[in-house]
């Protein structure tokens, strides 16, 4: 993908995809077991823009926090991308990546064979989240605050 809509340097392109937009893809593109090439341009005299760097900038700043979802990771092992995110894992945990809460803050997801021992945000390791049964689904609620406004991490430890 390109970080505006020229594969190389366009002066008169400013049509700048968001720092949300580009770690979204990322995950989206993680939970489906693929890798993300981002095109970066550099100008004729062999800078990036400055808008690249504000974007790189904010990804790498969510990357840092939330890398560990992300990196190592395979795809999703759910059948369906849920409607409010997307999901990726690695051995025992799954890291739900929640773009859209939804009304009722809670998320919902079923792994069969499997249910879900403890829960957390990524960011805050040391605040379990609510976890319930429901059936063959864990129902986790997510806190009111703080969230991540690209993409709040909640790791789920299966068993």
């Amino acid at each position: 993908m390109t970080m505006n809509r020229h594969w190389g340097y366009n002066k008169n392109d400013n049509n700048w995809k968001e720092p949300t937009v580009v770690v979204r893809n990322l995950v989206d593109i993680a939970s489906k077991g693929g890798n993300y090439l981002l095109n970066v341009g550099p100008t004729a005299e062999g800078t990036f823009p400055d808008e690249s760097i504000r974007i790189l900038s904010e990804v790498g700043k969510w990357t840092r926090a939330n890398g560990e979802s992300i990196y190592g990771t395979a795809a999703s092992p759910l059948d369906a991308a849920p409607a409010w995110g997307r999901v990726t894992r690695q051995g025992e945990k799954l890291y739900i990546h929640v773009f859209d809460v939804p009304a009722y803050g809670k998320v919902s997801l079923t792994v069969p064979g499997r249910s879900a021992k403890r829960a957390y945000l990524l960011a805050a390791t040391d605040k379990p989240l609510d976890c319930q049964r429901d059936g063959d689904s864990a129902v986790i609620s997510l806190p009111p605050e703080p969230r991540d406004p690209i993409d709040t991490v909640v790791v789920v430890e299966m068993e």
